[in-house]
């Protein structure tokens, strides 16, 4: 696709487009979610139930910026590419195509364990981009410690571990569509590794080799890179991670693909930004669509957020072209979105911004 039509305007507009593009089974694998699918809507609605106030008449949003810096590395915005598995199931470039549009539009990018494309090849295609790596713990701490080693030489700036997925899901979506991956993409990172052996129970097959805070530790004295962990929704967690000397946290609860009838990320992030010391950087993921929810999760707390499903839909439309317009849509949103509510920088962003009906309601007449 050389140019896009103008009918992508938006980044709902790509997940019609996406669903036209793809078969039935591997949509069913993109967009769908656990169980009944109730924490996946929950995570949109959050935003928008989460209503935004204006400001008119403000002076110096002539010289605004949404530049954003996030562990030394500078952003277009506060934006990052969630890490994706699999991504040349939807295009033959795959992740290649998903970093150089990031590194086109500024943004950070993550680079899944189970990517289709390895560790070193996306770093060679975008050497100067924001490229952090996402870790799944391995069965064996010298695979996991070893996947750590190959980000390091490679050049990637952070360490992102999820935690909040020993094992998927239960995805009645894919196991309706018979979702299996083709022959020709696999997970080439951990091609060297074996199987994980078989088992009658959750607990037999998955949860006596999954990760703990030790495993954490472990991590954290293996490497100089700055870890975060990637699925915290408790604060008691989010504690514990701090306290083990974790750099970061993504609010997270896996788009509702691992356990359904969670809280949205949204409706978490608040009480983590409370209880965790200032300054403590906090990320966020899950029913972004729009530069405004962006905003919104900025204003209640977060100092960046992650985009994920997008980014697919947009790569199985239109290929890194359709990557890095879906991230100008959301930095063109953004601005906007901080423009009319009155705010020149990222740290202009705050609760004040937003619009509290109950205590508007009381104030009513003063």
């Amino acid at each position: 696709m050389s140019r896009i039509p103008n009918s992508l305007c938006s980044l709902s507009d790509y997940e019609i487009e996406a669903k036209r593009h793809l078969p039935p089974d591997l949509w069913a694998y993109i967009s769908g979610s656990s169980m009944d699918g109730l924490t996946k809507q929950r995570n949109t609605s959050a935003y928008d139930q989460c209503l935004l106030q204006s400001r008119v008449l403000v002076e110096g949003l002539g010289q605004g910026s949404c530049q954003t810096q996030l562990f030394g590395q500078s952003l277009k915005y506060p934006l990052l590419i969630a890490p994706l598995a699999y991504q040349r199931l939807v295009h033959p470039m795959g992740e290649i195509a998903t970093v150089q549009a990031a590194l086109a539009q500024g943004v950070g990018f993550c680079l899944s364990t189970l990517s289709s494309t390895s560790i070193e090849a996306v770093a060679d295609a975008a050497s100067e981009s924001c490229r952090w790596f996402q870790l799944y713990c391995q069965p064996d701490l010298s695979d996991t410690l070893h996947l750590i080693n190959r980000a390091e030489l490679a050049g990637y700036q952070a360490l992102i571990v999820t935690v909040d997925a020993p094992f998927n899901g239960v995805r009645h979506d894919e196991q309706r569509a018979g979702f299996r991956l083709p022959s020709d993409v696999c997970a080439v990172n951990l091609n060297h590794l074996p199987k994980l052996r078989e088992g009658d129970s959750v607990f037999e097959c998955w949860m006596k080799t999954a990760p703990t805070w030790k495993t954490i530790t472990s991590i954290l004295e293996h490497t100089q890179l700055p870890v975060l962990l990637k699925g915290i929704m408790h604060p008691e967690d989010a504690l514990n991670a701090v306290d083990l000397g974790v750099r970061g946290i993504v609010v997270s609860n896996h788009g509702g693909r691992v356990l359904d009838t969670q809280p949205a990320s949204l409706e978490v992030l608040p009480l983590m930004r409370q209880v965790l010391p200032k300054g403590f950087p906090i990320l966020v993921d899950g029913g972004i669509r729009r530069g405004s929810d962006v905003f919104k999760a900025i204003a209640l707390g977060a100092d960046a957020v992650l985009l994920g499903r997008y980014v697919l839909y947009a790569l199985a439309v239109a290929g890194p072209l359709g990557v890095a317009h879906v991230l100008r849509v959301l930095r063109d949103e953004f601005e906007a979105t901080m423009a009319l509510c009155g705010c020149a920088r990222v740290s202009d962003i705050s609760t004040v911004c937003l619009y509290d009906f109950p205590r508007a309601f009381s104030n009513k007449g003063r």
